[in-house]
C-alpha cells in the first residue's frame, strides 16, 4: 500500500477495462494523456483505452464538491488512478476518497502499462 491507499495490479485493471461500474482516471498532465509528452523510458506514449483525464495539479484545487462535479459520478462509485510512476496516483487517490469515491491506485502506472504489448493503448 501506497500512503494507506489501497493499490490494484495491472492484471486486474486490465480485466476490468469494460466494467461500467469502474472509472479509470489519469491523473498526468493533458499532454501526458494525450501522447505528445512522456517519459523517455516509456516505450509507448498514450493512455489506458477509457481513461478519463484530470491532471492531479487541477484536483490538488479543487474542493470536494467540485471534485464530484468535475467527475460527474456519485460517491461511492470506484475509482482506479494512475500516473506515470504511482506518485502522483497515490496523492490523487486520497483527495478522490476525501470527496467520498472508493479510490485505488495503480501504483505501476503507465511506466508499467506502456512496456506490456499485449495491452491496449490510445492517444
Amino acid at each position: 500500500m501506497t500512503q494507506g491507499v489501497e493499490e490494484v495490479t495491472r492484471d486486474e485493471l486490465a480485466e476490468r477495462l469494460d466494467d461500467p461500474e469502474l472509472i479509470v482516471l489519469d491523473v498526468r498532465t493533458p499532454e501526458e494523456y494525450a501522447g505528445e509528452y512522456g517519459a523517455p523510458c516509456d516505450p509507448r506514449q498514450g493512455h489506458i483505452p477509457g481513461a478519463r483525464n484530470i491532471d492531479v495539479a487541477e484536483l490538488m484545487n479543487l474542493s470536494a464538491a467540485e471534485i464530484r462535479e468535475r467527475l460527474g459520478v456519485p460517491e461511492g462509485t470506484e475509482v482506479i488512478a494512475y500516473c506515470h510512476s504511482g506518485g502522483r496516483s497515490a496523492i490523487a487517490c486520497s483527495l478522490l476518497r476525501a470527496a467520498g469515491y472508493r479510490a485505488r491506485n495503480y501504483q505501476g502506472s503507465w511506466h508499467e502499462w506502456s512496456r506490456d504489448d499485449s495491452l491496449p493503448a490510445e492517444t
